[in-house]
């Protein structure tokens, strides 16, 4: 008899499998609903479906009264460009100093500790930080993404970095990388 690590689901039911907690979860939240808004039918915490595809028709297909924007295309384009700017910032420090703890090592014994300590502060901690020293507008939201993620990148191109084998960094120093010195 095999044991069970050892069978493997073949591609149908490993499909299945991974789609069943998504539709659990799903019908957790119809039967839910329905149960909140039997008792009070004005509940907002909870909406039904049918609820949340016209709220999802109005924003996404029709134009606000007020401004004349499809709300839901506005506010994703704006979201995305948050992200995008926070993600780049973190790219280029994360980079930089990922690269410089793993090829330096009196950077590394400067700076990893503190690396570490500050990936280990949840972001939302610094989030009313953020807010009072930049505002509450989207400067403050790019700072948030780029501070929650900065650490982990500078932290994963460190670990890259001290993986590569010695040998290629000193291949590349005798090719003129000087700043390996």
């Amino acid at each position: 008899m095999k044991r069970l690590m050892n069978h493997h689901p073949d591609r149908l039911l490993r499909i299945s499998l991974g789609v069943l907690p998504f539709v659990l979860i799903l019908i957790m939240y119809i039967v839910a609903s329905d149960a909140r808004l039997a008792e009070n039918p004005r509940d907002k915490l909870l909406p039904s479906m049918g609820s949340m595809a016209t709220a999802m028709e109005t924003l996404a297909l029709q134009p606000s009264k007020r401004t004349g924007e499809y709300l839901f295309w506005q506010d994703t384009a704006s979201s995305m460009t948050r992200l995008g700017l926070g993600i780049g910032i973190s790219a280029i420090i994360g980079l930089f100093f990922g690269v410089l703890n793993g090829v330096i090592p009196y950077a590394r014994a400067n700076l990893s500790p503190v690396i570490t300590a500050i990936s280990l502060i949840p972001p939302l901690a610094v989030l009313p930080i953020l807010f009072i020293v930049f505002g509450l507008g989207e400067l403050s939201k790019v700072v948030l993404i780029a501070v929650g993620i900065t650490p982990f990148i500078m932290r994963d191109l460190q670990s890259k970095v001290l993986e590569l084998p010695s040998e290629q960094m000193i291949k590349a120093q005798t090719l003129g990388a000087h700043c390996l010195y």
